[in-house]
């Protein structure tokens, strides 16, 4: 069976014939440009447009206005639940925006990251926002914020999540204080003694959370008697609690792992090790992704509104919300894994 001839795809020249204009009209009224068409040929081109079924180039669109009707959103890790309940938020936010949102992800490589920018610059995205954690050590940060100014120049906005150390827009977290919100919350409970899981060395947020954490316990008079640096994921909050155990976790009434996964990973540690999360040693967390309201025993944590952290770094971007500094606030969130102790 013969199949039909392939049709050469409907060009721009073709629609201003089609429509009896000349193809600078055609294009003004197809591709969104500020100057203004005559509302009789804005009309004739786009009945042309549907009669021919023309499908508009969107990359010479991007050329002709500057920009694109994308967002792209840079994570540390798609897998990651605290990234997927942001990006759900910068998604919810794009589709009232008319926007569409892409996304990629860094692995926590600055290397990568700087690239991905690079790569980005050319496909003119109207706003990158960056979800990965900063490092204090990154050697790529330089040649990321010239990357982005440069970027920003040509019409493009980007936002932060996180503190980036540079000229940018910014969606602050209360990281340092919601440590400390919840050293304070587990003393109450009857907590003296305490371990943490705290994430690679160099992670602001680990690093920021942790010293909260530890300032928060001096102010009560407990201790922070022991500190892991595994990396800042499930397998490392595994392998942090696998090494506490080694270890010996005598006297530990307590472990706080800096974010949910790690948190998550630990308790599966304690368990293979042959004992219960709760009632041998308590374990909290945070960040309160959705999947630690459903584990055995439930974590307790600090709440981020990550959704509202999303729509707010696009929002910010577009410049639809004030940038007055003031960090999204945080919340304690007591659960089962960390029961008041007698």
């Amino acid at each position: 069976m013969e199949r039909d001839p392939v049709r050469a795809a409907v060009t721009l020249h073709d629609v201003a014939r089609e429509a009896g204009v000349s193809l600078a009209t055609a294009s003004r009224a197809l591709n969104g440009s500020t100057r203004k068409v005559n509302d009789a040929y804005r009309e004739r081109v786009l009945a042309a447009a549907a009669r021919l079924n023309y499908s508009p180039n969107l990359s010479a669109q991007a050329i002709a206005r500057g920009t694109t009707t994308t967002v792209a959103l840079l994570v540390a890790d798609i897998a990651d639940p605290y990234f997927s309940q942001i990006a759900a938020g910068v998604v919810r936010e794009a589709d009232s925006q008319g926007l569409i949102v892409t996304m990629a992800a860094t692995e926590r490589d600055a290397e990568r990251e700087l690239e991905l920018v690079r790569a980005l610059r050319g496909q003119r995205p109207r706003v990158m926002i960056l979800a990965a954690s900063r490092r204090d050590d990154d050697p790529s940060a330089e040649a990321l914020a010239a990357e982005l100014a440069a970027y920003e120049s040509t019409g493009g906005r980007v936002a932060f999540i996180s503190e980036s150390g540079a000229a940018f827009r910014e969606v602050r977290l209360e990281n340092r204080a919601g440590g400390e919100a919840l050293a304070r919350a587990l003393v109450a409970l009857g907590y003296r003694s305490f371990a943490a899981i705290g994430g690679a060395e160099g992670i602001r947020t680990a690093d920021d959370r942790l010293a909260g954490f530890r300032a928060g316990l001096e102010s009560e008079g407990a201790t922070l008697d022991r500190v892991v640096r595994p990396d800042f994921t499930r397998d490392g909050g595994y392998a942090g609690m696998q090494q506490l155990i080694a270890d010996g976790l005598e006297g530990i009434e307590a472990v706080f792992a800096v974010n949910d996964v790690m948190a998550v990973g630990a308790m599966s540690a304690l368990r293979d090790g042959g004992l219960v999360p709760g009632v041998d040693v308590a374990v909290a967390g945070f960040d309160d992704i959705p999947t630690v309201r459903d584990v055995t025993p439930a974590l307790t944590t600090v709440r981020l509104p990550l959704e509202e952290i999303g729509r707010r770094a696009l929002q910010l971007a577009l410049g639809e919300a004030g940038d007055d500094g003031t960090p999204l606030a945080t919340e304690v969130v007591v659960r089962a894994s960390t029961p008041a102790r007698g």
